[in-house]
């Protein structure tokens, strides 16, 4: 038995021409799910990165394991934690991963006979590089038993796509520098400004027009998924294809402008929290399944494991691969048969990073309980009408104040049940270190003689540049 599971970093679910875009972006990615199963709703429950993929690979959300802020000095995940690729290797398979997300936390490399880091190259972290390091574990290991994680972060900023993939995105004929074109100026002049200037602004330039940033992210899809089929014609070469289960998810998406959030992903709104999961299984899972209702990432760890016990392999010991106690997830195996419209009827969600929050979402509704905005402009509450709003344009939370006051306490009540009586993780953060990435901003802003206060006050684009360049010249 092989499988390969397949993190999308910063994939938005609603840019994918399977989940409604218009744009080709996504036509193999298309194809995979043809064969496979869609779910139409699945749920980062926690976001960005670091605690997305730990909620992954434990089967459980950050309020369980503790694991709520990316990029915090605070964060601990024992060693006693279950953690899929141990159990997998426990169990006899070959367990190796593509990734570098061990450069954030240790535990990422857990369990792993080979950890192949994928930093370097001229891209950043490429998918073309991706590739290069995987194709040949697969040739190595395609007569054993293996579990595979592939790591691709193309849709990430920078968004530096090939220069070929962009005219199918972006009107002929329009200027992205053009100087009467000032759709760029609420992103320049934002308080989270100082941040992304370094790590996106100057690497593509001073691009004036906000439509050729969401063509760059668009290209960027188009990019990876032709890496993607390059992955899967390999797997084909090697005869494995039709042994192979594919899993592959977003971690979290990317708001593009939506909410004050200029190309990145913060915010417990739709852009962000809603992300593509899609599997294939050649024989095992029924071709053209689309799952309407409402799944998580933390289903994918119970998934697998009853996907091994099911399969029972040859020299695998699948009698070790019972569900860990205490797991948020629950097998996506009755929706993908049919038997289920998905595994919950409500979704929690989390973020402390840019900002503090959290949220619930049901079939209908969301909530969303903000504790610190960050260098965001946020009420206390928001409450989003889905059915009828989908872009979450209107907030509700003063003029339907019974639903808005209802999801609380059931906020409220999830919370406290999930922590029994332990510390709150985000207010030990808060109090503790305060937003990971605010601090981030307060380095940077430093490094140019300025301060938080001063800043978030005026956020002017060129008061920051001159302070900058002052401080570099010196």
């Amino acid at each position: 038995m092989k499988i390969i599971l397949v993190s999308l970093d910063t994939l938005r679910a609603s840019r994918l021409s399977g989940y409604g875009y218009g744009k080709r972006t996504s036509p193999h990615l298309d194809a995979i799910a043809r064969d496979g199963v869609l779910f139409e709703r699945a749920y980062a429950a926690d976001i960005p990165t670091e605690v997305a993929h730990t909620g992954v690979f434990t089967g459980k959300i950050g309020l369980t394991t503790g694991v709520i802020s990316h990029g915090s000095d605070l964060t601990h995940l024992p060693k006693s934690v279950e953690w899929l690729p141990n159990l997998l290797r426990a169990a006899g398979f070959t367990t190796g991963a593509v990734d570098n997300l061990y450069q954030l936390k240790e535990w990422f490399a857990r369990g792993y006979n080979h950890y192949i880091n994928s930093v370097g190259g001229n891209r950043w972290i490429d998918g073309m590089k991706v590739n290069e390091l995987a194709m040949p574990w697969l040739e190595q290991h395609k007569d054993e038993s293996f579990f595979l994680f592939l790591h691709y972060w193309d849709a990430h900023t920078p968004y530096l796509p090939p220069a070929s993939y962009v005219p199918e995105f972006y009107e002929a004929g329009r200027d992205p520098y053009d100087p009467s074109n000032a759709s760029m100026e609420p992103a320049y002049n934002h308080a989270a400004y100082p941040f992304f200037k370094h790590h996106h602004y100057d690497l593509v330039g001073n691009v004036t027009d906000t439509a050729y940033y969401d063509a760059l992210y668009d290209a960027e899809i188009r990019y990876l998924d032709d890496r993607l089929k390059e992955l899967d014609d390999h797997l084909a070469k090697l005869g494995i294809r039709e042994d192979t289960l594919l899993v592959l998810f977003g971690d979290h998406g990317e708001s593009l402008t939506e909410h004050d959030i200029y190309w990145d992903h913060c915010g417990l709104y739709e852009p962000t929290v809603h992300v593509p999961v899609i599997l294939r299984w050649p024989g095992r899972i029924a071709p053209g399944r689309r799952v309407p209702g409402l799944v998580q990432q933390a289903d994918l760890l119970p998934t697998l494991l009853e996907a091994v016990r099911r399969e029972s392999p040859a020299g695998i010991d699948a009698a070790r691969l019972a569900d860990p106690e205490g797991l948020d997830g629950r097998s996506l195996w009755p929706a993908i048969e049919g038997r289920a419209a998905g595994t919950r009827e409500t979704i929690y969600l989390s973020e402390c990073a840019w900002q503090a929050a959290r949220g619930i979402r049901n079939d209908r509704y969301k909530f969303i309980a903000t504790y610190d905005a960050g260098p965001f402009r946020r009420p206390p509450c928001e409450l989003y009408d889905l059915q009828e709003d989908p872009h979450e344009t209107a907030n509700l939370a003063d003029a339907r104040p019974d639903i808005a006051d209802a999801l609380e306490s059931q906020l409220n009540a999830f919370v406290a049940k999930k922590l029994a009586g332990r510390p709150d993780p985000m207010t030990e953060q808060l109090e503790r270190r305060g937003l990971p990435f605010r601090r981030r901003i307060e380095q940077i802003l430093n490094g140019a003689g300025m301060t938080w206060d001063a800043w978030r006050r005026n956020p002017d684009r060129a008061l920051f540049d001159r302070a900058a360049a002052g401080k570099q010249h010196r």
